[in-house]
């Protein structure tokens, strides 16, 4: 491969990943790519010698603005989030890193900018803050249990907003290594895993909140609500380390029964199962013990259960019936995940384990849940496959047993 040739694929790979434009030193739009103008929705020709303050939000400060300004003219790199206002009046976050291009004589001759989209990690923050000021409220009415719950929750949610900032640092970070290195990786893709991972937990608070609420008067149904809060909130913070830990080399499996995982992920789905009217029959008529991550499993269980009641959601009342089968031998245990959703269509058959494909809209999800559970399973040295069926769908887990252990129990 001629240089001409890799430099055609690097810029291909900085325009399909990044958002870029430049301006002259008056801030007037020289060149924009066609990421720019998608998120922008002004076209290229709307954008070119356009001044730059086209996309600029009312609600951003003039003071960020003179610091961004008092930055490049120094002839220094600025680094900051900023917000901004598309065409069509819709609101949209930037990551972004204005780099001043310097003519032979040491003089600016234009200014390039390279963002990333972060409306979505903006947005999970102000509901995660939405949600913990709801939770505040609350506590007016509870006693003191609820209030040492709370205290969880905005600890919990601090630990979540720092680890936020530690995924925009990674994507600095990650801007520095991408101008270095002619900008070969895309970044963001943890943030987009977290927010798949807490999407289903914070529906399931937001409908016990409801319950409560409901329920404020009948201390039976109040106390049921607020104890299946507390157990959301609980695997919530214990998420967080899970997914913080997903991908070290060195963490340490346990040996756990693999209807305990199950059960953690029946629970911690009680009150969307119950709102979408599906039936869960579970079929375990032995148990096996396992060497894994039993939280991983329970979150891999949650996501085939989470697929199938998406596949449903159409279907009557009396034919949304999931159905699960655990069987085993002597090495080996199978854990079979039937739904009568529709069958999975022959051209989506090769495709429905990858990152992000998803036949559903992009906002009911990210796509990302089969590959998670793919990855969980084959990380403690399980296989996962799928295969329609005359009424639906089935999903196979196949793990191998801890047999020593398992031999122990009986």
């Amino acid at each position: 491969m001629d240089n001409k040739t890799r430099l055609e694929q690097y810029q291909n790979a900085i325009d399909k990943s990044n958002i870029v434009s430049k301006t002259d030193v008056e801030g007037n739009i020289t060149f924009v790519n066609d990421e720019f103008c998608k998120i922008s929705k002004y076209s290229k020709e709307e954008l070119l010698g356009a001044n730059h303050n086209i996309v600029r939000h009312p609600d951003v400060s003039r003071k960020i603005f003179e610091k961004l300004w008092k930055t490049i003219l120094s002839k220094k790199v600025y680094k900051g989030i900023i917000k901004n206002l598309a065409k069509d009046g819709s609101v949209f976050y930037l990551n972004a890193t204005v780099i001043p291009i310097l003519d032979k004589n040491g003089d600016i001759e234009e200014f390039v900018a390279i963002r990333h989209d972060v409306t979505e990690v903006i947005l999970l923050n102000e509901r995660l803050i939405e949600t913990k000021n709801e939770l505040k409220n609350l506590n007016l009415s509870l006693e003191q249990k609820v209030l040492e719950q709370t205290k969880e929750l905005v600890k919990l949610n601090k630990d979540l907003e720092k680890k936020v900032a530690i995924e925009v640092a990674k994507n600095e970070e990650k801007n520095k290594i991408l101008s270095q290195q002619s900008k070969l990786a895309a970044m963001g893709e943890m943030i987009a895993n977290i927010a798949h991972q807490w999407r289903q937990p914070l529906n399931e608070l937001s409908i016990n909140l409801f319950q409560m609420k409901q329920n404020i008067n009948d201390i039976e149904n109040f106390n049921d609500a607020y104890e299946h809060s507390k157990a959301v909130i609980k695997n919530m913070s214990k998420t967080i380390q899970d997914f913080s830990d997903f991908f070290k080399s060195n963490k340490e499996k346990e040996l756990f029964f693999v209807k305990e995982a199950f059960d953690d992920a029946l629970s911690m789905l009680k009150c969307s199962l119950i709102d979408g009217q599906v039936d869960v029959e579970k079929n375990f008529k032995d148990d096996a013990k396992i060497l894994g991550f039993k939280s991983e499993l329970s979150q891999a269980f949650m996501n085939l259960l989470s697929n199938a009641m998406d596949a449903m959601k159409d279907l009557k009342q009396a034919d949304k019936k999931i159905k699960v089968f655990l069987n085993k031998d002597l090495e080996f245990v199978e854990i079979l995940f039937f739904n009568n959703g529709k069958n999975i269509k022959k051209e989506h058959i090769d495709k429905i384990f990858e990152p992000y494909f998803t036949t559903k809209h992009p906002s009911s999800g990210t796509g990302l849940g089969l590959y998670i559970s793919k990855t969980i399973i084959e990380n403690m040295n399980g296989e996962i496959s799928f295969y329609n069926t005359k009424n639906g769908v089935c999903f196979k887990i196949k793990m191998p047993i801890n047999k020593k252990e398992d031999d122990e129990k009986h």
